[in-house]
C-alpha cells in the first residue's frame, strides 16, 4: 500500500531528477539494488532506502547520510533494477548537492577525498597520485598517516613523485571550467 497522508517534497525529487538524469518516481522499493550492491553491508540507510527517503522529500536525512559517500559507482544497482534506475548517478547527484549545501559527510573523510579527485583531474587531466594523497592529506589534517606506506610505495617505484603528461589536457580543464558553469546555472 502506498504512503497515505505523506505529502513528498517534489521540489526535491526533482531537484535529484535533474541532476541525475533519473526517475526516482519509478522506484517502488523492491530492493534489489541493495541486494547486489557490494558496499550495502557499510551503508546506513541502504541505497534503496536513500531513494525511499528522496520520494519522501526528507532532503536533510539524505544529504548527511554518510551512504552516498559510500557508493563506488560500479553500476551493479542499474544493471538489476526493474525499472532501469542506476543508483550511482543519484549518488552522484546527492554528492555534489551535499557539498554545495555543506553537508559535509561529518563521520567520514571520503568528501574530502572526492574533491581532492575533482581537484587533481581538473587540474593535471588525470588522477596524479601523489599529488592527490598530498592534497588529500592537507584536507584532512591527517599528513603523517600512512607515511610508511608512502615510503614502501615510493621506493619499490609503485608511486612516482612526478605527474606523467597528458596531451589536450586544455580540453579537460575546458569541460571542468564548463561544469562550473552549468553548476552555476
Amino acid at each position: 500500500m502506498a504512503d497515505a497522508g505523506i505529502t513528498p517534497s517534489s521540489q526535491f525529487v526533482g531537484e535529484v531528477q535533474t541532476k541525475s538524469g533519473q526517475n526516482i518516481n519509478l522506484c517502488y522499493n523492491c530492493k534489489k539494488c541493495a541486494g547486489g550492491c557490494p558496499v550495502n553491508f557499510v551503508m546506513q540507510p541502504y541505497n534503496a532506502d536513500i531513494l525511499k527517503l528522496i520520494q519522501l522529500g526528507e532532503k536533510e536525512a539524505v544529504l548527511k547520510s554518510n551512504s552516498i559517500w559510500l557508493c563506488v559507482g560500479c553500476k551493479t544497482c542499474a544493471a538489476r533494477c526493474p525499472n532501469g534506475i542506476d543508483t550511482s548517478k543519484i549518488m552522484d547527484a546527492l554528492r555534489e548537492m551535499a557539498l554545495a549545501e555543506g553537508f559535509s559527510g561529518h563521520e567520514t573523510k571520503t568528501p574530502a577525498f572526492h574533491q581532492s579527485f575533482l581537484m587533481m583531474v581538473g587540474q593535471m587531466g588525470r588522477a596524479y597520485e601523489a599529488g592527490l594523497i598530498g592534497i588529500y592529506k592537507l584536507k584532512t589534517f591527517t599528513f603523517t598517516q600512512d607515511m610508511g606506506v608512502g615510503i614502501k610505495f615510493l621506493t619499490k617505484g609503485k608511486l612516482k613523485l612526478l605527474p606523467d603528461r597528458i596531451r589536450r589536457v586544455g580540453e579537460i580543464k575546458q569541460i571542468f571550467r564548463k561544469a562550473k558553469e552549468v553548476e552555476r546555472k
